[in-house]
């Protein structure tokens, strides 16, 4: 039975899909150019200070907006096509690529020439940007199964969805490291800004769907918000893969003190902040991979929970590393474990969300999981100003453990979830 089950499974079913073939084109073009932006700013903006508090303001600045307008925009995204929330927020983001541009051009650079004050027109963008990434999220993953045939094909587009995400990933810093080396920030601003208008473009050629039918809901603003909390807080199992993602990322992200390891610590400069950067990223892929062959089928929250405490431990030990090779292998780890968690609360979150709720339930998944990421980048730089580097990063990965000791404490659902479609069936 197993042996037919297998042969049944098609890998590249969503894949087949030419919709979805532009869809993850277009996230590529987006993710690289998001991700060699955001290395370049933290770059420049270390350049400037040298303060580590001043890289973790670079996530506070993009994660306040972003939460900011989390709930409206869910809202949005369950009552406006979802095409069209997508295609404004990439050409917000656009321009705020060109922004950066201009302000590290020489014509910039004679307009604001005091360097203390140069940073803030940085932040202001960065602010702009988070709000355009606020209304983006919920948008996109709730565009994304639109454009599948039934929900059979949903897995394997979870898979590939992350899978590219992850592969955008590792090219992204990579690039950036290598742009800012050769080729300087102006110019690293440009290839950005070239890309979003690629990603624009396939975002365009896509087909826009109707909105799923809102069966006996109402559309005021209100409820339709409270509906979509009520929806969270109700269901154990995605509750509590939120919730432990959230901290993992919050506490355990040593990503925004890397440019301050690439220069005082392993001293590899910015080509090695690049492979730094991309390192994570390359075991995401290569687990995704893996999982898009042999689908997490058994023991689903088990492996979620040693997953998230395999991560913690990882970036303990690469707080203490003074190894560069070392450092990337244990980056490295970071990334295949973290890759086991967000295939497992991206599937459980879109298995269990109705489809005229995905929007709602994405903003509040953006709250929990991807403002963390921002969240997490100030307190990274807050406990590297309070305690040192290397202590804060240790001190992230220990409470990365003992938030999985906790949830696995009190979310026995989700320590006990061995099948996702047995547990959607009871």
């Amino acid at each position: 039975m197993n042996t037919s089950a297998q042969s049944r499974h098609d890998p590249y079913a969503a894949l087949r899909l030419p919709e979805f073939r532009r869809l993850i084109s277009a996230r590529v073009c987006f993710v690289v150019a998001t991700r060699i932006q955001g290395l370049v700013v933290s770059w420049q903006i270390l350049h400037l200070t040298n303060d580590p508090l001043a890289l973790g303001f670079i996530g506070l600045a993009e994660a306040v907006p972003s939460i900011g307008v989390s709930l409206y925009a869910g809202h949005v995204a369950d009552s406006v096509r979802r095409k069209n929330i997508v295609v404004l927020a990439v050409a917000v983001l656009l321009l705020c690529a060109a922004a950066l541009w201009v302000l590290a051009s020489p014509v910039g650079l004679r307009l604001l020439s005091k360097e203390s004050f140069y940073t803030l027109p940085l932040y202001g963008v960065i602010f702009l940007s988070g709000i355009a990434r606020g209304f983006l999220g919920p948008a996109l993953f709730s565009f994304m199964p639109q454009l599948l045939p039934d929900r059979s094909v949903l897995p394997n587009a979870i898979t590939w969805n992350s899978t590219t995400w992850q592969a955008s990933s590792v090219i992204g810093p990579a690039l950036g490291g290598y742009l800012i080396k050769f080729i300087g920030v102006t110019n690293s601003y440009a290839v950005v800004t070239g890309l979003l208008v690629l990603a624009l473009l396939q975002f365009v050629s896509i087909k826009g769907r109707p909105l799923p039918e809102r069966v006996g809901e109402a559309l005021n603003l209100g409820e339709s918000i409270l509906s979509g909390l009520k929806f969270i807080f109700s269901n154990q199992l995605v509750l509590s893969a939120l919730a432990l993602d959230m901290f993992a990322v919050l506490f355990g992200g040593a990503v925004a003190l890397l440019p301050i390891y690439a220069v005082d610590i392993l001293k590899v400069g910015a080509a090695g902040l690049g492979h730094l950067e991309a390192a994570p990223a390359v075991g995401s892929v290569l687990m995704a991979v893996a999982l898009t062959y042999f689908p997490l089928r058994h023991n689903a929250g088990q492996k979620l929970l040693w997953a998230v405490a395999g991560f913690g431990l990882a970036t303990i030990l690469f707080a203490v590393s003074t190894n560069f090779v070392l450092s990337l292998f244990l980056l490295f780890l970071t990334g295949v474990f973290d890759s086991v968690s967000v295939i497992v609360r991206s599937t459980l979150i879109h298995t269990f969300t109705p489809e005229h709720m995905k929007g709602r339930v994405s903003a509040v998944n953006n709250i929990f999981i991807g403002s963390s990421n921002e969240l997490g980048a100030f307190e990274s730089g807050a406990m590297a100003r309070l305690l040192g580097t290397v202590r804060s990063v240790v001190f992230g990965g220990s409470m990365t453990i003992l938030v999985v000791g906790i949830t696995a404490l009190l979310a026995p659902r989700l320590r006990r979830l061995h099948d996702v479609k047995e547990e959607l069936a009871r």
